[in-house]
């Protein structure tokens, strides 16, 4: 039986748990993921942890943050004046707003603290900084 290796496109069943156990995605009762291993598509966790399973294979990866979303970078934490934003919005802390990104597409952020000044924004990937914990099953293997 074939191991999965870069250039496989693959299907998994899949869990992604933080470290304390919260389950913040799953494939369950979905259509298995599909990807191909090698190509930046996935974490470079995940791929590490897909490659040399087999088909009907199940394993648990610990995926440290550095190979997962990354560390939490301070740059993408910004401090925004409230004159800068809409008038009619009301920023509360956990709040997600979108943000343009300079290359033009919409990117999530998340009210992390508001003052009388001004508000701050956290963009960095909300599993960033975070070691992941996740439960794979290869199911397909093309």
């Amino acid at each position: 039986m074939s191991e999965a290796k870069k250039g496989d496109k693959v299907k998994v069943h899949y869990t992604g748990k933080l470290k304390d156990g919260s389950v913040f995605d799953s494939s369950e009762g979905k259509d298995p993921l599909e990807f191909e291993l090698g190509t930046g598509m996935m974490i470079a966790g995940f791929d590490k942890a897909v490659t040399g399973m087999k088909l009907g294979d199940k394993t648990v990866a610990d995926i440290p943050a550095v190979e997962g979303y990354g560390e939490i970078l301070e740059e993408m934490i910004i401090k925004v004046p409230k004159e800068q934003l809409p008038p009619d919005l009301n920023p509360e802390i956990g709040q997600q707003l979108s943000m343009q990104h300079p290359t033009g597409g919409a990117m999530p952020v998340i009210v992390t603290a508001v003052d009388e000044q001004q508000v701050t924004i956290d963009a960095n990937h909300f599993l960033a900084g975070k070691d992941l914990v996740f439960e794979i099953e290869l199911v397909e293997i093309a």
